[in-house]
């Protein structure tokens, strides 16, 4: 499959028709050297990756944009429907391949590719068919683009950003799963709900695992700089933890519900990356909770294991974890978070 990207050379025998159409004027230099082309490459075009491919071009966020897939007529097709929508679109030049070539010199690879579980398949034979599959990506990855940093969104993510990570050699700043990211947006919209205000006010994180076990910080929950349960408490207003376990449990079964609508997820995971990734490229320092290297943080130990807790985000990766003031209760819950996610990683033998 050959790569398209928006050419000049559209003249007889290759002229290149923008220095006819355009006369420069005078007393021109080239452009420095020193101009940073930032470029993102996303591997996968199902419903999850074009999300946020179309996400990103939206933002205006890069200079290039490249695709991976392993179907090169839904790849081009995918392309083809993207450039075709350049009018309207901040400048960026699209290129597609099944060659991981095209992604050369990413700033950002954003790997969405992975096994759907079949019908009666468990969970560990579903794994070792990921784990195949990343074999076969991020050594193509890190080989073109080897000072990138990995940003995993395949489930389970928080064991295959582990998996990302030992098969890429990359320090553990530069490899992040999407993690608890969306659910503590479907968290923070919930909340919003229940006390009628907007989501952007509500400070809520979910962390742990991605998944049925993670950890809903109660605690630490605040509306526009207030800390909701502490302030219950002091004016003496009654809440009943059955309610607040009826929310956690709505943002557990959010993924579950949409998929059982429309048969899958796409949009919200889609702007949940891209905002990841404006974190990343633009160096924006924004905390978000996502999967880290989690070894020695409240306690977690037995072994290297990925899960989310929030994270300082910039050019760098991951800049530093949010000392988050945790209960009791909540740190003994991640643990426990933490201890499922090995049992099953230990399982692969990586």
């Amino acid at each position: 499959m050959h790569n398209s990207a928006s050419a000049s050379s559209l003249g007889p025998d290759g002229l290149n028709l923008s220095q006819a159409f355009f006369k420069p004027i005078f007393n021109t230099h080239p452009p420095p050297q020193t101009r940073r082309h930032t470029k993102i490459s996303v591997i996968g075009v199902g419903n999850v990756g074009m999300a946020i491919a179309q996400t990103i071009l939206t933002q205006g966020l890069v200079d290039e944009l490249a695709l991976v897939d392993a179907k090169p007529d839904k790849l081009r097709g995918e392309m083809l429907d993207l450039q075709h929508a350049a009018a309207f679109l901040p400048r960026t030049k699209i290129v597609a391949s099944v060659d991981y070539s095209v992604t050369s010199g990413s700033d950002l690879c954003i790997v969405t590719a992975g096994a759907r579980q079949n019908p009666g398949e468990s969970r560990l034979n579903l794994l070792q068919r990921n784990l195949a599959l990343y074999k076969g990506i991020i050594p193509e990855l890190v080989k073109y683009s080897p000072e990138s940093i990995l940003l995993v969104v395949s489930n389970p993510v928080d064991v295959l950003t582990y998996v990302a990570w030992k098969l890429s050699g990359f320090p553990a700043n530069r490899v992040i799963g999407s993690g608890t990211n969306l659910d503590s947006s479907r968290f923070r919209f919930l909340i919003a709900d229940h006390l009628d205000v907007n989501a952007q006010d509500v400070q809520a994180y979910i962390v742990g695992e991605h998944g049925d076990s993670s950890v809903a910080l109660w605690s630490s929950i605040s509306v526009g700089g207030v800390p909701v349960l502490s302030f219950l408490e002091r004016q003496q207003i009654a809440f009943e933890k059955e309610t607040l376990e009826k929310i956690h449990k709505q943002v557990v079964q959010g993924a579950y519900e949409v998929i059982s609508l429309k048969g899958y997820t796409s949009w919200a995971i889609g702007y949940s990356v891209a905002n990841l990734a404006y974190s990343i490229i633009r160096d924006q320092r924004r905390i978000h909770p996502v999967s880290v290297l989690a070894k020695e943080f409240y306690g977690i130990d037995g072994g290297n294991v990925f899960l989310s807790l929030p994270a300082q985000l910039g050019r760098s990766g991951v800049l530093g974890v949010t000392n988050v003031h945790l209960s009791d209760d909540e740190i003994q819950q991640l643990r426990n978070s933490a201890k499922a996610i090995l049992e099953v990683q230990n399982q692969l033998g990586i």
